[in-house]
């Protein structure tokens, strides 16, 4: 049976569906589209995607749905501040439709490099306006929601509940600086805002022209596609304290029961054991993995080796040792393809334990570092047969790693600036203008090359 960790609860669950036919019915909050996702937000996509895998592996039925928010991520948590979408349509000179399709497209690019498995529904928060202005409203009508200048506001002191995910009982769970005099509660959160003409995204409401709130279209998504009681909802860590309690708060007043039966979190990503940011220069993107030598794959083994509930921190050398790792599991799993041996009696007994163990790591609560261990020891111990293979390749529909195909590296045309400079190096060697050779060498590696000296002259490789 697979277990995995409630947030809410604070306990491992089994993983039995709420509804008669037997499907789970999954949520993961999406992207917001407004700037290309780094390797720390893929993470949290990995995660659903091991998830999805498990549940497949365990022949669970599944319907997942996830967001992109294209509108109503304000630049601040309280409340206030441009919508980030606008922000950055203002700086790029585009539409802000322009934009959201242009980020959508990069990010469901990386999702495809990556191997993530996706949700069944992925949906535009654009397209579900109508939908969460029926949520505002029902809210309103049952003494929830209350209207002040500048929007429609949940009123926080009519959940009892409210808190409870994050542990903070005292109500200030995602408490935001009190800016604006008019709300009953600090922490109450804005469902629907009112806007001026000139704002870019607008529409039509109750209340005049106006814009979603960031939480509610979760939940109006999630209603629509996953009915009012469903399985479970993932995304990442960092969503617990604001935007999944304030979910809870709108589902659960709104339907009048618990909506979600289990919420779970993917830790965060850090870089060189520290937070990442733009000004920090270390929002890595995939293409910038690429651009160093490693394959989305190699991002994705590195993820594999920590559990989804524990911080990973990115290093490159990190990175090196997950590539150089994955060649040499894939070439092992390949070695045992087409052998046909025929396995003892106690060898078939060890493979059999194998898969018992693989099924018992994955389904406590994805455990796959423990998971992936169980393979490399697998391909250690027993011999050489296509009975192994058939096993790995079992293990790698959780996995993802491609590891049924032999990945082949394609020789990568050297810069015509880095010969130049490889060129004027080896003349500055025979000139024994060794401080020149030093130069020079420091400025073919700036650009992502080694050189290598050899009876010939020399060798380049890229970093």
């Amino acid at each position: 049976m697979l277990k995995v960790y409630n947030s809410l609860t604070r306990r491992k669950t089994d993983v039995i569906p709420v509804n008669e036919d037997g499907v789970v019915r999954m949520y993961t909050c999406g992207p917001t589209v407004y700037y290309y996702a780094h390797i720390g937000n893929l993470r949290s996509y990995l995660f659903m995607d091991f998830l999805r895998r498990v549940l497949k592996f365990n022949s669970y039925k599944l319907l997942g749905v996830m967001n992109i928010t294209d509108v109503g991520h304000l630049t601040s948590d309280e409340d206030t501040g441009d919508d980030k979408m606008e922000v950055s349509a203002k700086k790029e000179n585009k539409s802000v439709y322009e934009i959201a399709q242009h980020y959508t497209d990069f990010f469901m690019k990386d999702c495809a490099r990556l191997n993530i498995d996706m949700p069944e529904h992925v949906v535009k928060a654009t397209d579900h306006i109508k939908e969460m202005i029926e949520i505002v409203v029902g809210l309103q009508e049952k003494g929830y929601a209350y209207e002040i200048s500048d929007g429609i506001y949940f009123d926080t002191s009519k959940f009892p509940d409210y808190g409870y995910l994050s542990g903070q009982t005292d109500k200030q769970a995602g408490a935001r600086i009190e800016v604006n005099e008019e709300k009953r509660n600090p922490e109450d959160f804005a469902l629907w805002k009112k806007v001026s003409e000139n704002h870019l995204m607008k529409w039509e409401s109750p209340w005049g022209l106006g814009c979603p709130g960031w939480h509610i279209e979760c939940s109006a998504m999630s209603l629509k596609y996953l009915g009012d009681h469903f399985d479970i909802h993932t995304g990442g860590i960092d969503h617990l304290p604001v935007h999944h309690e304030n979910e809870i708060a709108q589902n659960d007043c709104y339907i009048g029961r618990r909506v979600v039966e289990t919420w779970m979190h993917g830790e965060f990503l850090q870089v060189d054991g520290g937070k990442m940011g733009k000004s920090l220069g270390n929002l890595y993107t995939i293409d910038e993995l690429i651009e160093r030598g490693y394959s989305p794959l190699d991002y994705r083994y590195f993820c594999l080796n920590t559990h989804y509930h524990k911080k990973l921190n990115f290093t490159f050398d990190g990175l090196s040792a997950a590539k150089t790792a994955l060649a040499r599991l894939r070439a092992l799993v390949n070695s045992n393809k087409n052998v046909k041996r025929e396995l003892t009696a106690e060898e078939i007994a060890k493979l059999t334990q194998y898969n018992i163990d693989f099924t018992s790591a994955i389904n406590d609560d994805l455990n796959l570092p423990l998971a992936l261990g169980t393979l490399w020891n697998m391909l250690k111990e027993l011999p050489k047969s296509e009975d192994v293979y058939e096993l790995a390749i079992k293990m790698d529909s959780v996995f993802g790693l491609d590891l049924d195909k032999e990945i082949v590296i394609e020789a990568e045309e050297i810069p015509e600036e880095v010969i130049a400079l490889a060129e004027q190096r080896k003349q500055a060697r025979q000139n024994k203008d060794y401080a020149l050779s030093d130069t020079l060498r420091e400025q073919i590696s700036a650009l992502g090359y080694n050189i290598k000296d050899s009876a010939t002259g020399y060798e380049l490789t890229k970093k």
